[in-house]
């Protein structure tokens, strides 16, 4: 293959310097057997170490992928329905089914709760699994979807997640580096993960090992891609493909995202969260899969590297994949105006006032702290999305997110929609949770 023997080399070296990440490490499976494993830069900067083809890289969200392979084998094997209410006694209105969940519209809102030591999250996510709007409707990338498909395999399999994925995915597949846990258990050499400007990240823990929490090589990866069909029936693996559209071009099937051009599908998954950036890539029609692991929050360079091999063999592969979840902008309508709210958190209701002003300017007065007047903008589902400098006066808040966001749409005589707490990048500090809480607000005089 030509884009494998014409400079990827330099061109990876050269992706590495220019965006100051530590190291990446490619794939390339044709038919079932992995051709192309290379690795270039450091899976330790402090250490000197390098990266190799035989290092695991955290996954990050390409973990759905896993899961999501998970569910569907076990529907194969009778111990699930897809399209039948997850089982168990659930507070929600309508229960999702497992096929809305893996396609990302259970109805609950997006939330990470990243945290660093060895204690088990302060956070609690039950108090963020809502559901906030009806299962099957609009699409809306969940963490807590995953973590409930997780929760359904333990219960019908009988065992932990990380033994069922083991023994059900990985092994059947020869995959002998995929590991699932906050922590790598080795004793395979692993990549340490860096923010954007150098510094080590700890070990990272989080409540939601069914959507990001795996480990594995690029090669693993590539493997994984283009063998995993082979798991499951032909109707199942066609469904895996299948899905509502996301954007104009893009669809999110069963933990996949897919583009249909041509005639042609193309299929992936990324993933990204501190010290990790991710891609997988499967062109069924050409029987070929890449994998992409990069050990940087920063994605510029798993970017770069996956452009450069696309352009080569799958040109019309759309930018989208790199980037998914987007708001498509339009025009900021809303009139001037007043209103006044609450915000619905674990702590109980907080105040919050609008002023619309001219000029796409809005001020926020968020609780008893000083108003901010900050531009909005507005998007293809939302009539005001902002992000202000204040802090949400939440215990789960003050932890690690510090920056406040509203997505707000017309509704009736009113605005609904979130308040969001999180931490903007991790150029200073380290990512922190992603806490979305609903809101409704009023005119006010």
């Amino acid at each position: 293959m030509s884009v494998l023997e014409d400079g990827l080399d330099e061109f990876c070296e050269q992706a590495l310097a220019a965006h100051g990440c530590p190291s990446v490490s490619v794939a390339v499976a044709q038919g079932q057997e992995l051709v192309f494993a290379r690795a270039y830069g450091l899976a330790d900067v402090a250490a000197g170490r390098a990266a190799t083809p035989e290092t695991a890289y955290g996954l990050a969200s390409i973990t759905k992928a896993f899961t999501a392979v998970a569910v569907c084998l076990a529907a194969d094997r009778g111990l699930l329905d897809l399209d039948a209410p997850v089982p168990g006694s659930h507070p929600w209105a309508t229960v999702p089914t497992p096929r809305q969940l893996m396609q990302h519209r259970g109805g609950f809102p997006a939330y990470y709760d990243f945290h660093y030591g060895d204690e088990p999250s302060p956070i609690d996510p039950a108090a963020y699994l809502r559901q906030v709007r009806p299962p099957g409707s609009d699409f809306e990338y969940s963490n807590l979807g995953y973590g409930q498909l997780g929760e359904l395999l333990e219960q019908v399999s009988g065992q932990s997640l990380r033994t069922h994925l083991r023994k059900h995915v990985a092994e059947p597949l020869g995959l002998t580096s995929f590991e699932l846990g906050d922590v790598h258990p080795g004793p395979a050499p692993v990549a340490r993960r860096y923010t954007p400007d150098g510094r080590t990240y700890p070990d990272c823990r989080s409540s939601h090992l069914a959507a990001g929490s795996g480990w594995a090589t690029a090669g693993d990866i590539a493997l994984f891609a283009r063998r995993s069909a082979g798991l499951l029936r032909p109707a199942t693996a066609a469904a895996v493909l299948d899905g509502p559209a996301i954007t104009d071009r893009l669809d999110y099937g069963l933990g996949r995202i897919v583009q249909r051009e041509g005639g042609s599908v193309i299929s992936s998954h990324g993933g990204g969260m501190g010290g990790v950036s991710t891609m997988m890539i499967d062109l069924p029609d050409r029987e070929l899969s890449f994998a992409v692991l990069a050990n940087s929050t920063d994605k510029s360079a798993r970017n770069a590297v996956v452009r450069h091999l696309m352009d080569a063999v799958a040109p019309e592969f759309d930018s989208g994949h790199l980037q998914p979840v987007t708001e498509r902008a339009r025009d900021f309508t809303l009139a001037p105006g007043g209103w006044a709210g609450r915000i619905e958190t674990p702590d109980g209701e907080i105040p919050l006032r609008l002023d619309v002003l001219t000029d796409r300017q809005v001020r926020v007065a968020l609780a008893d702290l000083p108003p901010v007047t900050v531009p909005a903008a507005a998007s293809h589902r939302w009539d005001a999305r902002l992000a202000a400098d204040l802090q949400l006066p939440t215990v789960d808040a003050r932890l690690n997110s510090p920056s406040f966001g509203l997505e707000l749409r017309t509704d009736g005589d009113g605005l609904t929609g979130f308040a969001i707490a999180y931490k903007d990048g991790d150029r200073e500090g380290l990512l922190g949770p992603y806490l979305v809480h609903p809101c409704r607000l009023l005119p006010a005089g």
